[in-house]
Parts: C-alpha cells; sequence; structure tokens
C-alpha cells in the first residue's frame, strides 16, 4: 500500500501529525507526506516518511496564494504520479478537509479520511468526527484509527522525530536551560524585556542559557540573550535545534514550533502560552510541562494574531521570575 498523509500548515503542526504518521507506516510499505513550505522541515524529521511533496495551497496559511489554476493541476498530476492507494487529510479544528480531498479525488486517490463536520458528497470514503476537545495529536491518531490504521504495538504515541547528534560545538560544555523568544505571530509571544529578564534571573539562579531563534530572529535572539546567555540565534537547522532542545534541561518558549519539538525529543516544557487558542489541543504533549499566562483573558479562543487587548494582558503579566520558579520545579531544584 503507498499512503499519503496530509498536514499543509506550520512546522508544528506536522510535528503534531508524527504519532498518526507512525501508524500509517506500520501497515503501507511507502509513506509520503504533503505539507506547505513552513511544514516541509518538520515532515522530514518524521520517522516512517519516505518521501515529502511541498505545495502552498491557497487554502491554508496566514498569507495563501492566489488560485492559480495551472499551479492546481499541476499538483494534481504531481498527485496522480504518486499512485496513492489511500490518504488521511489531517486539519485542526477550525479547518475543513474538503478542498485537499478534491485535489486528492482528481488525482484518483481510492480511499481519503478526513474530520469533516461538512457534508462530503463523494470526496471522502471515512468522514470521521473529531473527538471533543481532544489535543491536536490525539486527533490525528482517532482519525488514523478510524481509517484502518492503528498504532503498531508498543508505540506509546508520544510525538518523535529524527534530529541530529548533540553539538557541543553550539552550547558549550555542561548542562543548560534553552529559552526560544519567537513566535510566528505577535499574540503568541513573550515580551523581549521580559525574556531577556528572565535570561538574567535564570543565570543568577545558577543555570547555563542557550536562546534559538531562526534566521531572521537575529536581532531578537542576541537581545535576549545579552551578556549573560548562549546566542544561537539563525545558527540551527531543524535537526540542529532538535539536538540543542534533546540536550537542555528544560525549555521555555510560547506556543511555536519548537514547544513541540521540545516535546519530540522528550524536553520538559515552560509553555509561555498565549490562550488565542486552547491550550488542551495545542500545549507541550507528553512531557512534564508547566503552562504559564491567563488562560482565561479576553482574547481566549480568538484565534487573534495580533493581540486584540491593550496590554497583552495574558501573558505580560507572567513576570520572570515565575519562569524561573517554573524552570526549577521541571528540574527539581526549586518550589
Amino acid at each position: 500500500m503507498r499512503a499519503l498523509v496530509v498536514r499543509l500548515d506550520s512546522f508544528g503542526d506536522v510535528l503534531l501529525a508524527g504519532p498518526a504518521v507512525r501508524a500509517v507506516a506500520h501497515r503501507a510499505e511507502r509513506v509520503a507526506m504533503w505539507c506547505g513550505p513552513q511544514g516541509a522541515p518538520a515532515a522530514r524529521l518524521l520517522p516512517g516518511v519516505d518521501e515529502v511533496l511541498v505545495w502552498e495551497a491557497p487554502w491554508a496559511g496566514f498569507s495563501p496564494p492566489a488560485v492559480d489554476r495551472a499551479d492546481v493541476g499541476r499538483m494534481v498530476e504531481r498527485l496522480a504520479a504518486g499512485r496513492f492507494d489511500a490518504a488521511l487529510v489531517l486539519t485542526s479544528f477550525h479547518q475543513s478537509p474538503l478542498p485537499a480531498a478534491l485535489l486528492l479525488r482528481m488525482a484518483g486517490v481510492g480511499h481519503i479520511a478526513a474530520d469533516s463536520v461538512d457534508a462530503p458528497g463523494s470526496l471522502l470514503d471515512v468522514r470521521h468526527e473529531r473527538p471533543p476537545d481532544a489535543h491536536e495529536a490525539q486527533a490525528a491518531l482517532a482519525l488514523a484509527g478510524a481509517a484502518g490504521f492503528p498504532l503498531p504495538p508498543g508505540d506509546d504515541g508520544r510525538l518523535r522525530v529524527r534530529h541530529a547528534p548533540a553539538a557541543p560545538e553550539l552550547t558549550g560544555p555542561g548542562p543548560y536551560v534553552a529559552v526560544h523568544p519567537g513566535a510566528s505571530v505577535p499574540a503568541r509571544r513573550w515580551s523581549p524585556d521580559r525574556c531577556a529578564q528572565a535570561v538574567r534571573l535564570l543565570t543568577g539562579a545558577g543555570h547555563r542559557v542557550v536562546v534559538t531563534g531562526g534566521p531572521g530572529e537575529r536581532e531578537l535572539t542576541a537581545y535576549v540573550a545579552g551578556a549573560h546567555g548562549v546566542d544561537l540565534g539563525g545558527r540551527t537547522r531543524p535537526p540542529e535545534l532538535a539536538a540543542v532542545l534533546a540536550a537542555a534541561g528544560a525549555v521555555v518558549t510560547g506556543n511555536t514550533g519548537p514547544a513541540h519539538l521540545a516535546a519530540a525529543v522528550g524536553t520538559p516544557v515552560v509553555s509561555l502560552f498565549s490562550p488565542v487558542v486552547p491550550a488542551e489541543r495545542w500545549g507541550p504533549y507528553g512531557v512534564p510541562h508547566v503552562l504559564l499566562g491567563d488562560q482565561d483573558a479576553p482574547c481566549a479562543g480568538s484565534r487573534a494574531r495580533a493581540c486584540p487587548v491593550p496590554g497583552h494582558p495574558c501573558l505580560d503579566g507572567v513576570r520572570a521570575k515565575d519562569v524561573v520558579a517554573a524552570v526549577g520545579k521541571l528540574l527539581g531544584t526549586g518550589a
């Protein structure tokens, strides 16, 4: 059997699909993932993935491209060339799987499964009802099971990735705490000043700190690291970042891809979680974690990208010393 798993949005979303991918790979001879450009690097880290198809869909992402008839046609041809026997279309609770299912049907895929609240016509063979309030990873596993792809015996269903060996040339010797101050949208970011203060207080509490970030976040990571932390901004591709997070005692980050990457390598997380999406669906999965942030703030459930409430109260009410205490709790060094 040749199977395709579809997850068209972000890096973290694709990581959360990992357990479902392993369930599909248990039965399929070959598994491909169809991802957007942001999610493709995560797909290449997932055990069970043999091939990654990358396409920026006009119905997914923060800034989707315009519909291009020729481009859509080319994607249908790529899907048809894969000769897939079955496809699992994974979406968040507020997204529709039907545009992807239409292209899959046009490409001749014979068995298509998805969660859908809308009548799918002839587009789906398995129209599954998503478990209420399920975590994204659990929801994907539930769909996989309904489509005939249970987890293999002995698989605990947690997140996993393939990653590079440890990188002491980046982090230096000895234990450390990782701080990742960035996020894909402003509503999910703790303030740089609070992040920098947390690095200073963590160092004062006896922790060595490394600060991580992407190529576009070097100014942010340099500011947050200051004279106290090791600045790794722009110096880690996803496999190296996974290795850096795997070797950390704890990771401090917002609701962003590195939080799920930390969970995938088994590292405890201090989660600075803005409630614009529900923590029960998007919080760190399968690892010890401390959730910080006002989950009952007025922005809760709004899916806002920019904070709709003056002063960003859901996260700016978190103090640097709260983060230090949370790290101590996870490491067993504090109350």
